[in-house]
């Protein structure tokens, strides 16, 4: 069947047009869709594929997907503006805002840390099951009573499922309203942007489904995974450097495809993990960022200013993806690291776990997102269908002069 991509693109950026064809035809796209803002327009909004493994759902202009931690994104936004507004002090205690999370030594913590994966709380100190990341007090409150598992503010590690219960629940606090609810209200409804956090099963019918990537492990090894629960392995790790892999088994929990796909998880909050959105949704957000009409400039500086040292490992990421050394975490946001996100190295976003991802750049006045769902690439970024159109896009820019 011939590849029809549908939607408009700018003349000087054909060759992103190109990449994206070449996605399907040569990286093993299924479904797709990919857009850019450069200052203040629309010069990519392109889609194809299928949404679903049967062949029956063509992906369409209003397809959603789960977005994995491209969802953190949209998660710090709703922190930093808070943060704005001056109801939300990044240095205060978190206990500040969520007394209970004093509990276990860290009465200290300040917000930033929960923001820049330095909180040592990749995970509860309890095992809890899958289905717990549906059910927010309980997380929350197991998180409140766990004690981190490193020294805080001392290291940084990912926290992959976590910071969404951990951020989401300051904001709770402040707002009295949950973080899917604000972000809605706040953002994505006065910009008439299609992302959600707790998708509305009214919208359920537009999701497309997430197919696991070509070579996936056999049915046993997925269910010896999707069994594992949500939380401490027993008996608890602490000595994360002794344990090659802990640190990566403590904070990510395998979410098995038919879950994903299922009305639970789509419906529920996870904001870490569960926004589902169009690419057009998430670039209209990330190119308001980069004009900086959602935040003002000081904001905007404070939240892309780098937390960790250059030097600097992260503990859970550099077991994951060769890029995951060093990595240079800002406030919620990853910074551009080998190119991910063009040539400016202070271009800011998220990637998400199998292949999509998100950026503003403001000096170029670029905003980007790519999303699908046949799963691939990780999520610092390194997937090479978004990094071939991100560098089509990129010279296109030049090209322009």
């Amino acid at each position: 069947m011939t590849l029809r991509v549908h939607g408009t693109c700018a003349p000087e950026f054909a060759e992103v047009r190109e990449e994206f064809e070449r996605n399907f035809a040569e990286r093993d796209d299924l479904g797709a869709s990919v857009a850019a803002v450069v200052d203040g327009e629309f010069a990519v909004d392109l889609w194809a594929g299928e949404a679903d493994l049967t062949g029956t759902r063509p992906w369409q202009r209003d397809t959603l997907v789960n977005v994995y931690s491209v969802t953190k994104g949209m998660t710090a936004l709703c922190a930093h503006l808070l943060v704005e507004r001056g109801e939300l002090d990044l240095d205060a205690p978190v206990a500040r805002y969520w007394p209970e999370f004093a509990r276990e030594g860290k009465d200290d913590i300040p917000v930033r840390w929960l923001l820049s994966h330095r909180a040592g709380l990749i995970a509860p100190g309890e095992p809890l099951p899958p289905d717990a990341l549906h059910d927010w007090e309980r997380v929350t409150d197991a998180l409140a009573s766990t004690a981190p598992w490193w020294k805080p503010g001392s290291r940084q590690g990912y926290h992959a499922v976590t910071f969404g219960f951990l951020v989401g629940e300051v904001v709770r606090r402040i707002t009295g309203v949950s973080l899917g609810t604000f972000l809605r209200t706040e953002v994505t409804e006065p910009l008439g942007a299609d992302v959600h956090i707790g998708t509305p099963e009214s919208e359920h019918g537009r999701c497309a489904d997430l197919a696991p990537a070509l070579g996936t492990p056999a049915p046993a090894t997925e269910q010896a995974l999707a069994d594992q629960p949500f939380g401490a392995p027993e008996p608890p790790m602490r000595g994360i450097d002794d344990h090659p892999m802990a640190a990566v088994t403590l904070a990510m929990r395998y979410l098995p495809i038919s879950d994903v796909n299922g009305p639970a998880y789509r419906t529920a909050e996870i904001p870490s993990v569960n926004a589902h959105a169009t690419a057009r949704g998430l670039a209209t957000v990330y190119g308001e960022l980069a004009a900086g009409r959602l935040l003002g400039a000081d904001t905007l500086e404070r939240l892309r200013t780098r937390q960790s040292d250059p030097d600097e490992p992260d503990l859970v990421l550099r077991r994951l993806t060769p890029f995951g050394e060093n990595w240079p975490w800002a406030l919620g946001y990853m910074l551009n690291q080998y190119g991910q996100a063009g040539s400016n190295p202070r271009a800011f976003g998220h990637g998400g776990m199998g292949g999509s991802y998100t950026f503003a750049d403001p000096e170029n006045g670029v905003a980007y997102a790519y999303v699908m769902n046949r799963m691939g690439g990780g999520t610092s970024g390194e997937d090479l269908r978004s990094i071939h159109l991100v560098g089509a896009l990129y010279r296109g820019l030049d090209a322009r002069g």
